[in-house]
């Protein structure tokens, strides 16, 4: 049984993108992204706020894949280019139209904190008894991990809570890929834990402003087996709280084929 499938992705064009350059202009290009990995990119069109690419691709999807996303953004030659907006969709989406789709999409604007990518390596010790009990998490690395800084990486450390206590590892400077190897133990209440949550954050340390977020991850307290619980755990947004506000003027035009 094949383990891919096929889907011919075409991007031509986008009309009225918003100037994101001094010059009143833009240089817009493409990412196509298949649960969150680059998998094409298209040429850079400079000075254009209608841009044609006019690009065509076979892609091969994993079976199990959830979603498919093209990302428009600015080009710029100093710093990180911005990014414009994007078109999401998913393997439902997709699956639903076999005969394929072909017309303009509406640009959605993109949260920072909803863009996040990579996997953290932890592992996880809850005892069931002991005075004081506490519980031992075990912070060892990460990879993947979303470019929040100019030079394409980030400064990331690990941030861990439950039942009103938090902890934090050390930052690990200039790097997608940071190496911990920590240890950081949280008392647990007497009392019966409930529904407490164990939140693992990831976050990229700056200097001025506020830290970006990199990811989270969560485990129920009551999920978590008496022996070590370890393994490579994907990273997820902040649970969305933003409602659609209509479509934004930006459209590239794409057209779906399986």
């Amino acid at each position: 049984m094949a383990k891919t499938t096929s889907l011919r992705c075409r991007v031509l064009e986008g009309k009225d993108l918003p100037a994101k350059d001094v010059s009143g202009s833009s240089d817009p290009y493409c990412v196509v992204k298949v649960d969150n990995e680059v998998v094409a990119r298209t040429a850079t069109v400079w000075k254009s706020l209608n841009p044609f690419w006019g690009e065509e691709y076979t892609l091969l999807l994993p079976r199990g894949f959830h979603s498919l996303a093209v990302y428009v953004l600015d080009e710029d030659t100093i710093g990180q280019d911005d990014v414009i907006g994007k078109v999401s969709l998913s393997h439902q989406q997709i699956s639903a139209e076999p005969r394929g789709m072909d017309g303009w999409l509406s640009l959605a604007p993109v949260n920072p904190d909803q863009e996040v990518q990579g996997e953290i390596h932890l592992e996880l010790r809850v005892p069931e008894r002991g005075h004081p009990r506490v519980l031992r998490c075990h912070l060892i690395q990460a990879r993947d991990l979303a470019p929040r800084d100019p030079s394409g990486t980030s400064d990331p450390f690990a941030r861990v809570s439950c039942c009103g206590h938090t902890l934090e590892t050390t930052v690990i400077k200039k790097t997608r890929f940071p190496h911990w190897d920590e240890v950081l133990e949280l008392e647990l209440p007497e009392q019966e834990l409930g529904e407490a949550v164990l939140s693992v954050e990831v976050w990229d340390w700056d200097i001025v402003g506020k830290n970006d977020f990199l990811g989270r991850v969560e485990f129920p307290l009551d999920t978590l087996c008496p022996g070590p619980t370890r393994g490579w755990f994907q990273l997820l947004p902040f649970p969305s709280t933003t409602k659609d506000h209509g479509p934004r003027r930006a459209r590239p035009w794409l057209f779906w084929r399986r």
